[in-house]
């Protein structure tokens, strides 16, 4: 059963850069398609970027396409997320899954992490 740990969450300018890291245990880690997930107070849990088992495809929400980068490295099992050219609606919890399916359903995520904070001020 893979265990996930984010971290590098905190409080940013808005135009400014975060990067979120995500490390996990307990399971084969290469195997699972990784995926950053987001909640704002009052809003649904929203996709924000996916990449496959060996990092060779990603996938990104609409919304930050262009601004954020998701990479991973399976020797040091984690999965990251550069988040530049921050913006205030960017400002939620930020989660990182690992699923079986490369998708965008958070439904599709097997492994949750207990999420990090991100907020960008205007």
């Amino acid at each position: 059963q893979a265990q996930l740990v984010e971290s590098g969450g905190g409080l940013v300018q808005a135009g400014g850069s975060l990067r979120l890291s995500c490390a996990a245990s307990g399971g084969f880690f290469s195997r699972y398609v990784m995926g950053w997930f987001r909640q704002a107070p009052g809003k649904e849990r929203e996709f924000v970027a996916r990449i496959n088992g060996i990092g060779s495809s990603t996938y990104y929400a609409d919304s930050v396409k262009g601004r954020f980068t998701i990479s991973r490295d399976n020797a040091k099992n984690t999965v990251y997320l550069q988040m530049n050219s921050l913006k205030p609606e960017d400002t939620a919890v930020y989660y990182c899954a690992a699923g079986r399916v490369a998708t965008a359903n958070p439904e599709s995520y097997d492994y949750w992490g207990q999420g990090t904070q991100v907020t960008v001020s205007s």
